[in-house]
């Protein structure tokens, strides 16, 4: 379908990807993960010819037709129906439309034959092309994403930039296209319609590459991930579930080979050393070196998963209850929010407040955080502190502070080794402290925003979708801090794995009332599918079980009292286990280069036999080594 062959592309003196590769199929459904800055959306723009390649090519048939959803065209106006606007997918169907009402018109005063050859043969094309179905169509899509009957005549200039990207990705799902390249589709699109999209996605008979940072998403659609890293585009086949577990094992598998190689090449340094001063053993020594030198050197693995190193402290335990709210009541002029609602929150409560947007999420967190009026009482408890953290705060950080002074500035009490230490935890390292606010870029910007709050001095966190701008792995650093909290705190998020990992409580808004579930968001939800029929999602491949390894094979050295006939023993010993370590090293070697290619990993029994036969190779190699290094110093021994 699309063939990426040995593509670099470079910004600059920096190339973004250094002779990638990768074949999209059809049928594939991907996730395209990796960290921010590694070039996931701009690998989406070369694809569709937005950019050119410094390099390599990308072929795909002429007549491929692509979808793609991307953050520019929120940038798009019209003052028609969002309804009109969804149904331009259809410009054939449309185009038949104007010239069969053309046609018809002309009728009315022109009988003739060809006029009515005409429209028949149009009218038998819009009827192939299913044109008398494209507005229902536009419907279903338009409400699966939260478009009400009413909303789908409004103007599309009348929405906000969330509820406009919506619109484009109706208007790209009805164009049906055999790809799909979606940057980030659930950006703004709020609980209910992510699980829509899932389904859709689901259900989609072409191939679909995704840029997203929802482990719960990726999970529930794709069937594959290609990472983005270090120039490179590597594929795992399972979602992301499957990949965080097969790029561990190979992570294990490499950092196991370095560690042997390291202590190989310790081994072989020391020997060498010892042999090096001596005449009749200084040829050996030589070709030791030169082993040394032509070795392939395996590199250790970087660690892509930094853990929080610190712990949020505050001055002072709040006192029971934290937060109560009593027969509190909100309506804006076209909508009830609350009425005569009533709840607690309570200390070491961590509550995740979900829901549909235009729900009321936002609107109650600023009625806890006192920043917006309405009937009732919101009591603060005894002794809480709080900070609030909203989406508009990254509009409040100084543009002219480096990140370490915004910090400083914000936490005064705080030493520069302490907040070096959180800056480091949200990924800022080295110099990076000392980059001005104002060249960072959206996530980065978040990232700071999300430090200032957890270094206040605060026992309640007020949290309102602080994923946003986040890639995966700095919710997983999010998730770690808030772990780690041991005050209480709300959150609104629409990222799943972050709210089943952090949440100890459901707050959710139905019929103006504020409800609770008492549990995680997965037994929140399994609780919910015994009300709603909802899409199930596919299964989690299963976790390999490692096989054992069995026991190696111990050559033992043999000695005897005459100390030529020992030395030449010892010599002939020496001299075998060289040739059984030699065909070990080339055994090891060719495992290596099995357990790197990809299709391997299509096939589980394979792999696991692989595996095992490398990981019984390597036990043999070191035990060789080992023997080898202890019947080398005998010789030294009696040869001195």
């Amino acid at each position: 379908m699309i063939a990426i062959n040995n593509l670099t592309f470079e910004i600059g003196a920096r190339a973004l990807y250094d002779e990638a590769n990768w074949h999209i199929k059809p049928g594939d459904k991907t996730g395209l993960i990796g960290a921010n800055g590694t070039g996931k959306t701009t690998l989406l723009k070369l694809i569709v010819g937005d950019m050119k390649p410094t390099s390599g090519n990308i072929s795909m048939s002429k007549d491929l037709r692509i979808g793609y959803l991307n953050q520019d065209l929120l940038s798009y106006q019209s003052d028609k129906s969002i309804l009109h606007v969804a149904m331009e997918a259809f410009t054939r169907q449309n185009q038949l439309h104007g010239e069969i009402e053309n046609l018809l018109k002309k009728l009315e005063t022109d009988y003739s034959d060809d006029l009515l050859h005409k429209l028949s043969d149009k009218q038998h094309e819009f009827e192939v092309l299913d044109g008398y179905n494209i507005e229902f169509k536009a419907h279903e899509i338009l409400a699966g994403l939260g478009f009400s009957e009413e909303d789908q005549n409004r103007p599309l200039a009348e929405f906000s930039g969330g509820w406009r990207m919506r619109v484009m990705l109706a208007k790209i799902l009805l164009q049906a296209p055999d790809i799909l390249l979606l940057d980030e589709p659930t950006n703004h699109l709020d609980l209910p319609s992510i699980k829509w999209l899932e389904s859709y996605l689901q259900a989609f008979d072409g191939a679909i590459v995704i840029v997203s940072h929802d482990r719960w998403f990726l999970d529930r659609v794709v069937n594959r991930i290609v990472e983005s890293r270090k120039g490179k585009l590597t594929s795992y086949a399972g979602n992301y579930t499957f990949y965080t577990e097969e790029k561990g094992m190979r992570e294990e598998i490499q950092r196991n080979e370095y560690k042997n190689q390291q202590q190989k090449i310790k081994q072989e340094e020391r020997l060498i050393e010892r042999f090096r001063a001596k005449a009749s053993k200084a040829k050996f020594a030589q070709s030791r070196i030169k082993m040394l030198d032509k070795m392939d050197r395996v590199d250790d693995v970087d660690d892509d998963n930094p853990s929080v190193n610190f712990s949020f402290k505050f001055s002072k335990q709040s006192g029971r209850h934290v937060i109560r709210l009593e027969d509190v009541s909100k309506s804006y002029p076209s909508v009830k929010i609350l009425s005569h609602s009533s709840a607690v929150i309570e200390k070491g409560d961590k509550i995740a407040l979900i829901g549909a947007n235009g729900r009321g999420k936002s609107t109650l967190l600023r009625i806890i955080a006192g920043t917006e009026s309405f009937e009732g009482e919101c009591i603060t408890g005894h002794n809480v502190t709080e900070t609030f953290f909203a989406q508009h705060q990254l509009e409040s950080l100084h543009l002219e502070n480096e990140v370490l002074q915004e910090l400083q500035s914000f936490a005064p009490k705080h030493t520069e080794t302490e907040l070096r230490s959180i800056l480091g935890s949200f990924l800022f390292t080295g110099d990076d402290v000392f980059k001005k606010i104002k060249v960072l870029s959206g996530g980065e910007k978040s990232r700071v925003a999300l430090a200032k709050a957890l270094t206040a001095d605060a026992n309640f966190l007020i949290l309102d979708e602080p994923t946003n701008h986040l890639d995966i792995q700095s919710v997983n650093i999010l998730i770690q801090a808030l772990n780690q909290f041991e005050g209480t705190f709300i959150v609104v998020s629409h990222d799943r794995y972050l709210l089943d990992n952090v949440a100890n409580k459901i707050w959710f808004i139905e019929d103006q009332k504020i409800k609770e579930y008492p549990g995680t968001y997965a037994e929140y939800e399994e609780w919910l599918s015994k009300r709603v029929v909802e899409a199930k999602g596919p299964e989690t491949s299963p976790k390999v079980q490692p096989k054992k390894e069995e026991k190696p094979v111990v050559v033992k050295t043999v000695q005897h009292d005459d100390k030529n006939k020992q030395l030449k023993k010892l010599n002939q010993t020496l001299q075998q286990i060289e040739e059984k370590i030699a065909a070990l090293e080339k055994e090891v070697r060719e495992s290596e280069l099995e357990l790197g290619q990809e299709d391997l990993y299509h096939d589980q029994s394979k792999l696991n036999k692989v595996n095992e036969k490398y990981q019984k190779a390597k036990t043999e190699l070191q035990t060789f080594q080992a023997d080898w290094e202890s019947l080398a110093e005998q010789i030294m021994e009696l040869e001195g």
